[in-house]
């Protein structure tokens, strides 16, 4: 069922946003499910100003959100992401997994002036819950706003804080609006064969031992992966254990939305590669 994407720089007003849809929707009569960065955070035991300085705990728990979505996606449910979603690329990544899933999807985009953000930051309680100057500024720096023309953000939605949200133009585009057709990298096919999930162990494996290999060699920046002619993967900011838990991560998915065999490498690497940058 259809996903909310919401994105927006820190203390622009989400999760505000996220609970007045919930309302909405539930008001509607469908089941809905809240996925929150913030809840992940806590979970975590991150404390959230080190959280956003750290990119490879950003990364683990980008893999928590994108996991989350991608399993409380049903027929029955609306799934709202509540998060800063400040990485065009990340929402890519959730705009591939629910076209893969045959859903609708919509982006809201929680806009604000700068300065206001930061008073509303000011005035959060508890103390645990503001962010620091420092994280503020780079979090704004970093910022990759959604736009219109890029397919994984459209529809988009804008909305200011003293604006009402268009809950019903959110609602028509996820439950009136055909979700975008499926195509040969995220259309499921049917497993008639049986060696499908032996092949999908022993190509991711392959393709991770080869960089872990590179990387123990020390071995920097875009490296060829052995044995896969064409396909290379930036290694510069990769440990060992996130190249392994990014393998578990992928077979997980690839076990509910099977690629064709011969697009394992390809789709494989290309996973690596954006959950790297």
């Amino acid at each position: 069922m259809p996903l909310v994407v919401i994105t927006g720089v820190p203390s622009s007003g989400k999760t505000t946003r996220a609970n007045e849809l919930k309302q909405f929707f539930e008001k509607n009569k469908k089941q809905v499910f809240v996925v929150s960065e913030n809840e992940q955070i806590t979970k975590a035991n991150f404390e959230k100003n080190q959280f956003y300085s750290d990119s490879s705990k950003e990364k683990h728990i980008r893999g928590l959100l994108k996991s989350e979505v991608l399993k409380l996606m049903t027929p029955n449910n609306v799934v709202i992401l509540d998060a800063l979603n400040y990485i065009k690329g990340f929402r890519y990544e959730l705009y591939c997994g629910s076209k893969a899933n045959k859903n609708t999807q919509c982006t809201l985009h929680v806009e604000i002036n700068r300065d206001e953000a930061w008073t509303f930051n000011e005035n959060r309680t508890p103390e645990s819950e503001k962010y620091s100057r420092d994280t503020f500024d780079a979090l704004v720096m970093r910022y990759e706003e959604p736009e219109r023309k890029n397919r994984w953000d459209s529809p988009l939605f804008v909305v200011f804080p003293q604006q009402d949200l268009n809950t019903e133009g959110i609602r028509s585009a996820l439950f009136d609006e055909a979700p975008p057709p499926p195509n040969m990298s995220t259309q499921n096919p049917s497993l008639n064969s049986t060696n499908f999930l032996y092949d999908l162990d022993q190509v991711t494996k392959k393709i991770v031992d080869g960089l872990i290999r590179n990387k123990n060699m020390g071995q920097k920046g875009v490296i060829n992966v052995d044995g896969f002619p064409g396909l290379s993967v930036d290694i510069s900011n990769a440990t060992v254990q996130q190249l392994m838990i990014l393998r578990r991560q992928y077979l997980t998915y690839c076990k509910m939305h099977p690629p064709e065999t011969r697009q394992i490498p390809q789709l494989f690497v290309q996973y690596l590669s954006t959950s790297l940058q």
